[in-house]
């Protein structure tokens, strides 16, 4: 029996559990399928502040590890496989068995979609990204791809273009997806061009991105196309599957929470990617596991009174 049982281990989770192990309450972390979250398999973080020397994902992550064990604790690397939230005390069932506690902070984040392709895996963290606005610095003075039509794809291709040197946009399409707005701003960019009606075949190169293989979407012409780094931007999903009909989402599964960072269910809080499908920032996913983690301190706190 803990006192809160955080899911995830990105940064909304282990802030949530700093803030609730600070306040002296017993409380479990389990880790999910990837120990940091999306946030691990970043190459190189300089948007967080106080961390001007541009630490990894991976080690900002056992940073923010290390800190939470400090106040006691615990990580638990097992996976979420159902949640009986029906009662007084809320239990969580994982691999290992069912663990319960008194209040449960849900920071399971959301996964980017992939292509699929060849080479899509290979060189992530190495060219490959689902976040232009995590690593567009990165690419200064080169040659990038972003892919996808949609509004975050259009808005992060004209990010890019602060830093890139061109930015081709490939598109499976004949037109875009994205706002009046956002088309409007990007046709009229010199540094955004545009691939229709094509898909992404394959991502190649000897240790970092240096081509990619498009095809037009009726498979009669193929191409290859230099370029340094390929955005993705084919949609996320949150990784709420194993909440449903138990809390309240919205039609794409995203949790619906108030300001406080509370679910329908009472004592049940959420934070981070899997209520945000706007920003998906370590900065603001910080701050919403640091409202979970001040809000199950504060459920609790009346629980005694």
């Amino acid at each position: 029996m803990q006192d809160v049982i955080v899911i995830g281990s990105g940064p909304a989770g282990l802030n949530a559990a700093l803030y609730t192990a600070r306040a002296g309450l017993e409380t479990k972390v389990i880790a999910g399928p990837q120990l940091g979250g999306q946030v691990a398999i970043t190459w190189e973080i300089d948007n967080y502040l106080g961390f001007s020397e541009t630490p990894s994902g991976a080690e900002l992550t056992e940073r923010m590890v290390q800190h939470i064990q400090k106040f006691g604790a615990e990580l638990v690397y097992d996976e979420v496989t159902g949640v009986d939230f029906s009662g007084d005390v809320l239990e969580v069932h994982t691999y290992g068995g069912p663990l319960r506690a008194r209040a449960v902070v849900v920071a399971a984040g959301a996964t980017a979609r992939r292509l699929g392709v060849p080479g899509e895996e290979t060189f992530i963290g190495r060219g490959v990204s689902y976040c232009a606005t995590c690593d567009g610095a990165f690419f200064r003075g080169q040659h990038v791809l972003v892919v996808g039509g949609g509004d975050s794809a259009i808005e992060e291709a004209l990010f890019l273009t602060r830093f890139a040197d061109s930015v081709r946009v490939v598109h499976r399409r004949d037109a875009l997806r994205a706002g009046p707005q956002l088309q409007e701003r990007a046709f009229a960019n010199d540094r955004i061009s545009f691939v229709w009606n094509s898909v992404v075949r394959e991502i190649a190169g000897k240790g970092k991105v240096e081509r990619v293989r498009v095809a037009g979407t009726d498979d009669a012409l193929e191409d290859e196309l230099e370029a340094t780094g390929i955005f993705i931007f084919v949609g996320h999903t949150p990784n709420s599957e194993v909440f449903r009909g138990v809390l309240d989402m919205d039609n794409h599964g995203y949790l619906e929470v108030d300001e406080r960072m509370r679910t329908n269910v009472p004592g049940v809080f959420a934070a981070g990617e899997i209520m945000d499908p706007l920003w998906r920032q370590v900065a603001t996913s910080v701050g919403q596991g640091a409202v979970a983690g001040m809000s199950a301190e504060a459920y609790l706190g009346a629980l005694t009174v």
